[in-house]
């Protein structure tokens, strides 16, 4: 069946406005010590909506993926790889460059100080989106779509494989000692590690990125399934139908291998797939077939310039940092005399994450007006 010749749909751009709206809010509270649980993470095993973002993410990439492959089908292969690996290396440098980003810090006397290069996380959410963007690409390319979809099930219950085996008993998927970390701690020294969680320990590590493929190939899927079927009630409910299900199969798999985001577990892969499927087909019923689109701008927005926005919103909140008013950083004074004054704790964290996003649309606002589209 040939696919149809539209460059794009509406629902699939609000889709990944809305990841990067969401991936700011989140990442951008008052203060990390009064944030509402559902815009935390959980803790370790568990779901909460904010580990819906990254892997939706992950998600949309796949369906931008399923629209620009096409152009190299039938084309010198060298094209194709050096685009996919340009991409790949520019963006995961882009999240190198993130984590080193200002390059100085506050000492305990508050005199600036420069970082020790040698000591930066070397993964992160840029560079597994770089890895799973470059790994998915080469799968969807150089196998049928039949044998991508076949790996993606081979790559989830051999991750759990993997996972069981060499991770500590009695819990090989505990905190300490499970095989992500101990295959991190092969490559990277502990300095080079996210310490999130009180120890060094990477959520983004290289192995728990295999996982985070299917992610991408999922997105690839969808997309190819939308443009073959079009925008219609049909397509809705077998998205729908497609989503619940992995979520049904997901919770199966829940005692067995835990959904747990900072290992990015196969029973996780299935969740957050399911509800990116049913979150799609809503998108779809509201915008393709309700025509409802006049709240659709404020996130397109965010869509059209979504790696530039992204990393903005890091570059100016690690600005902020060690930029000093009356002895605090300034995030911290503009959030104690502009929000905390006036609010409550909680609220006041929320609203400040609030009208940073805004901060951001309207920085991406100006980009539209002008027709300036940052892309790698």
């Amino acid at each position: 069946m040939m696919l149809k010749t539209q460059q794009r749909y509406l629902a699939l751009d609000v889709l990944r406005g809305l990841t990067i709206a969401l991936m700011i809010l989140v990442n951008t509270p008052g203060s990390w010590s009064t944030v509402y649980a559902p815009f935390k993470h959980s803790a370790w095993h568990g779901f909460t909506i904010t580990d819906l973002v990254f892997p939706t993410f992950l998600f949309v990439v796949g369906n931008a993926m399923s629209f620009s492959l096409r152009k190299y089908e039938g084309k010198d292969e060298s094209l194709f790889l050096k685009k996919i690996f340009k991409r790949s290396i520019l963006i995961f440098f882009i999240g190198l460059f993130l984590n080193a980003f200002p390059f100085l810090y506050r000492d305990e006397a508050g005199d600036l100080a420069f970082n020790n290069l040698a000591n930066i996380r070397i993964m992160g959410v840029l560079q597994r989106i770089a890895l799973c963007y470059l790994i998915a690409s080469l799968l969807i390319h150089y196998l049928k779509l039949k044998v991508a979809v076949v790996a993606s099930i081979l790559i989830l219950f051999g991750y759990w494989l993997v996972m069981y085996i060499f991770g500590d008993q009695p819990d090989p998927y505990a905190l300490t000692g499970n095989a992500a970390l101990k295959f991190d701690l092969m490559l990277f020294r502990p300095e080079n590690l996210y310490r999130g969680f009180g120890l060094a320990f990477d959520p983004e590590g290289l192995l728990s990125t295999f996982p985070a493929v299917v992610n991408v190939v999922a997105g690839y899927l969808a997309g190819i399934f939308i443009q073959k079927s079009g925008n219609t009630y049909s397509t809705v409910w077998k998205l729908v139908l497609a989503g619940i299900i992995a979520v049904i199969l997901s919770e199966i798999w829940d005692p067995f291998f835990p959904i747990n985001k900072a290992i990015w577990t196969s029973s996780y892969v299935l969740l957050s797939i399911g509800w990116a499927l049913i979150i799609i087909a809503l998108l779809i019923l509201i915008i393709e077939l309700w025509k409802l689109k006049g709240w659709t701008y404020f996130f397109e927005v965010f869509g059209k310039n979504p790696l530039f926005i992204y990393v903005l919103s890091g570059l100016v909140v690690m600005l902020m940092s060690i930029i000093l008013v009356n002895s605090e950083g300034l995030q911290t004074w503009i959030y104690k005399n502009g929000f905390l004054s006036w609010l409550t704790d909680f609220n006041a964290s929320l609203v400040f994450a609030i009208c940073y996003v805004l901060v951001m649309w309207i920085v991406g606002y100006i980009m539209d007006k002008r027709n300036i589209y940052i892309k790698v």
